[in-house]
């Protein structure tokens, strides 16, 4: 019997270490400076940065043509290294009666790339676009980022910002840090909106 419990107990280790590992990003994530925290809301300062981008209907179509681009379907034919966080956001009407169900998908290109070092894409559907240094609030979650989980966060950084008197800036973002593969209570999920300075 105590053998038996022996190997469970290093088997279930190994299984946790597995799981740890492969938990472990293994791409480059773009700096942030935190300037603060009010609640679960963290303030953060990003530095300029490029994003390859691609408009979609949603449902995470833009994700084959930028892994196609990043992967040398550019006027380089380079492979660019994969960063984190892959970014999606839906582009939501503020005035009615405006109607969009267009949504895009970006790639952070690596850190301190200017747009002259990308390459251009082959495929139209991916723009190269550079976002200025900007000031952004964040909500960190765990899970597979399920819309129900992403709108319920968003309400959350919505409601935690009017409350601390923080005006946002633009539309909310989902940004995903880790692979599909990752067991979602390990990954790493932010909702995030930039706010005034």
């Amino acid at each position: 019997m105590r053998k038996i419990l022996l190997v469970s107990s290093a088997v279930i280790i190994i299984l946790l270490l597995a799981l740890f590992l492969l938990a472990q990003p293994a791409t480059e994530t773009i700096p942030y400076t935190v300037k603060g925290n009010t609640g679960a809301i963290e303030l953060r300062h990003y530095p300029a940065m490029v994003l390859a981008t691609v408009d979609s209907p949603g449902n995470d179509a833009g994700f084959s043509p930028l892994f196609a681009y990043i992967s040398g379907s550019n006027k380089a034919r380079s492979k660019i290294p994969m960063t984190a966080p892959v970014i999606t956001s839906e582009k939501i009407p503020m005035t009615s009666p405006v109607v969009s169900d267009a949504s895009s998908m970006s790639f952070v290109m690596p850190a301190g790339s200017s747009r002259d070092e990308i390459p251009d894409p082959l495929d139209s559907r991916v723009r190269i676009v550079t976002i200025p240094e900007r000031d952004v609030a964040v909500i960190r979650f765990s899970g597979d980022g399920a819309q129900q989980d992403v709108d319920a966060k968003i309400s959350l950084l919505q409601e935690g910002l009017k409350n601390a008197g923080i005006n946002a800036v633009g539309q909310p973002f989902l940004m995903r840090y880790d692979s599909p593969w990752t067991p979602g209570f390990l990954r790493r999920n932010e909702v995030g909106v930039e706010i005034g300075r």
